[in-house]
């Protein structure tokens, strides 16, 4: 299928590695260049550009803490010196810290709500003007958000937020721009192995009808269909993409 997404120019955050990085990969062979952002990881960030000009399309890296407006509206005025105007934002970056609930300090608390489900919000309202009318954003939640989770409950909390976000986005900045967001499953990325070892070792094959988690290119292909113009009569809608698990 033609996504119809040829010198199209995408914003991801958080794709230094996981589906960040994946979604990078897939929208360059869909042939967007690629603008993204990193928080820490400076190789993974060179990894996902190589990956990018490999396939022919442009990529420009920038680091940026989400959780910072500061630095968010800092970034933007970088962009903005690079490119004219993007068509589409993706926001990938996230943070999950495993802990029991009696032990979540409040600074944890804020620091995960603060990448989640703040830094979502600075980067929309800073990134929105500079969208080309008819652009597309996608937010990433989690299939936490809709179950609960024991062991982070904070970070469930913040993607749950999240969707809200996404459905009152969608409704301030419509007719112009489309918001959509893609809930994964467990998804096999550096984030998500701390999920997959808090759970019973046959987890995937008892609670997912396809018995087995998600790799980060299945998550990526959901993100870059959702964002294509293809798309174009979707907004407000969260797409679970978690294997089965609300059926098993």
């Amino acid at each position: 299928m033609d996504l119809e997404l040829l010198d199209k120019r995408v914003f991801i955050t958080g794709a230094s590695s996981g589906i960040g990085a994946a979604a990078a990969r897939v929208f360059a062979e869909e042939g967007a260049d690629v603008f993204f952002s990193y928080h820490q990881n400076a190789e993974g960030a060179r990894r996902t550009a190589d990956t990018v000009k490999a396939r022919g399309r442009q990529a420009h890296q920038y680091q940026m803490d989400v959780s910072r407006p500061e630095n968010v509206a800092e970034v933007v005025r970088h962009v903005h010196e690079d490119v004219d105007a993007l068509d589409i934002l993706v926001l990938c970056a996230g943070l999950s810290v495993v802990t029991p609930l009696e032990d979540i300090t409040p600074g944890e608390w804020d620091r995960v709500l603060g990448v989640n489900l703040s830094g979502a919000f600075f980067v929309i309202q800073a990134f929105a003007p500079r969208l080309r009318d008819g652009g597309a954003i996608v937010t990433v939640a989690s299939v936490a958000a809709h179950t609960g989770v024991p062991h982070h409950v904070h970070y469930a909390a913040a993607k749950a937020g999240l969707i809200n976000l996404t459905k009152s986005t969608a409704r301030a900045l419509a007719p112009r721009l489309r918001v959509n967001c893609v809930a994964p499953g467990i998804t096999l990325t550096p984030m998500g192995k701390d999920t997959t070892e808090a759970l019973p070792a046959d987890y995937a094959r008892t609670k997912l009808l396809v018995q087995r988690y998600a790799s980060p290119e299945e998550v990526a292909r959901c993100i870059v269909f959702v964002a294509s113009p293809v798309a174009g009569f979707m907004t407000g809608a969260t797409i679970d993409i978690n294997g089965g698990r609300d059926l098993r």
